[in-house]
């Protein structure tokens, strides 16, 4: 089992802000660990990986700039010099998807496509989007992804929030609307509009919280879908992650068509939806497939603490809400909007995480960096984190891997904490470069690549 995380302290993490509307004063924790631009300790089987010793301060040191950059912007982390390009205009990006041409689809939570040619944002979004629910908790426009052969077939695949007829709905407090998961495929020429949309999967999942959904190709051309479920409500319950009549809190694999694979674990059993690859999952905002290994990768959102970055194996259950490393907002173990339904952090016949955060960076977005244009972070994981007032920071975690595919001491290195970013989506392009969107309402693309001496 991995070690004992560190206590949590403060309020839910990046998109369970709006979640804590039963949430009460919380008491002060004991913080075993400095919360600051190296803040999230992390635990693995085998080690702990520490934040990276502190540098001496010179005191006669101009300080640093915070914030978004108006301008391109060297900036250095472990020897490594980097320019920060910020592309401007977006409002809430959610996630991006890199052409061939080197074009950016840039999806806007509030539901618009938006394109980048030639380093600039176009003014005018991409025509063809269908109706997007923002009245459920966190809903919108989400992930967008290429078909493995775009290049001949120019197909794009996006997930949405499909919004329940009827709504608003009542919740425990007020009235809301309810949406579910939604995955849709549409053809792009690279012109003004989507050309052939429709929806080909749309999961039994309503719900009036969050509910994040990534989307992954693996080597096999069969889509990895994630539809999450962190809370209770009166539409969509966190218990239903352990349901497997229901798509909610699963990993799904589907075919390109969004039909069902043969070979899905669970296609013949009883009572399982044929759809599921894994179950007991919370909210998966971040999933990548390796392109060598076609390992499946996700980070989780835990609720206060317990931010997870797993390895999702076909059949596999990961846990919630029966088991947690994070607790209720409330700083009780059990129930409430986001507790789990047992006292212990692991369970038998539940997958443990391959890391996990306390307190929660909010973990989003992740990539493998497999290109040459960095070559000291070839083989590392990066990680997007959106981080809050009273979590860890906002920044880019990259974590390097032991000689075994561990971990190892000092792992967890960090970057771009002075740009004070809700990092939400990294993504590797074509051209070896790491792309990040920066969810906030004057959001960016920024574009990172290597600089060889300071300007």
């Amino acid at each position: 089992m991995p070690g004992v995380g560190v206590p949590a302290t403060g309020a839910a993490p990046g998109d369970r802000e709006q979640e804590m509307f039963q949430m009460k004063a919380l008491r002060p924790m004991l913080v075993l660990v400095l919360v600051g631009s190296a803040s999230a300790v992390l635990t693995s089987a085998a080690v702990v990986a520490q934040a990276a010793p502190q540098e001496a301060v010179d005191p006669f040191a101009a300080p640093p700039v915070r914030g978004l950059p108006a301008r391109p912007r060297v900036l250095e982390s472990d020897g490594q010099l980097f320019r920060v390009v910020p592309i401007t205009g977006l409002a809430r990006p959610w996630a991006l998807a890199v052409l061939p041409n080197g074009d950016i689809l840039v999806t806007e939570r509030a539901g618009r496509l938006r394109i980048i040619r030639d380093g600039a944002l176009d003014p005018e979004p991409i025509a063809g989007v269908p109706e997007v629910n923002t009245g459920a908790i966190n809903s919108g426009l989400m992930d967008i992804a290429l078909h493995p052969r775009f290049a001949e077939n120019r197909l794009v695949y996006f997930t949405y929030s499909k919004p329940k007829p009827g709504g608003p709905f009542e919740d425990f407090q007020g009235m809301r609307d309810a949406a579910t998961v939604t995955l849709a495929r549409a053809r792009f020429d690279g012109g003004a509009a989507l050309a052939d949309v429709e929806d080909i999967f749309v999961a039994d999942a309503w719900a009036q919280g969050t509910s994040g959904a990534r989307i992954a190709f693996g080597r096999d051309g069969r889509i990895i879908l994630t539809v999450g479920m962190p809370t209770r409500h009166r539409i969509g319950n966190a218990d239903d992650a352990q349901n497997p009549a229901n798509h909610a809190g699963k990993v799904l694999r589907l075919n390109d068509d969004g039909s069902v694979p043969f070979d899905n674990p669970f296609v013949d059993q009883e009572g399982y939806r044929p759809e599921i690859y894994a179950l007991g999952i919370r909210n998966a905002l971040g999933l990548y497939v390796h392109p060598d290994t076609g390992a499946i990768w996700e980070t989780e959102n835990g609720p206060m603490g317990g931010d997870e970055l797993n390895v999702i194996e076909a059949g596999r259950n990961y846990g919630w809400p029966v088991v947690s490393y994070g607790t209720d907002y409330t700083g009780n173990k059990i129930g409430g909007l986001s507790g789990t339904t047992s006292e212990h952090p692991w369970a038998p016949g539940m997958e443990e995480p391959f890391m996990f955060w306390n307190p929660s960076p909010a973990l989003a977005g992740l990539t493998f960096y497999t290109g040459n244009a960095f070559p000291a972070w070839k083989g590392n994981i990066f990680i997007a984190a959106m981080g809050s007032g009273n979590l860890g920071s906002r920044q880019l975690h990259r974590i390097v891997l032991g000689q075994t595919g561990g971990t190892q001491r000092r792992g967890n290195r960090t970057l771009l904490a002075e740009l004070e970013q809700r990092l939400r989506d990294v993504r590797e392009g074509p051209d070896g470069l790491l792309y990040l969107t920066t969810d906030e309402p004057a959001g960016a693309v920024l574009r990172i690549e290597p600089v060889d001496d300071a300007p």
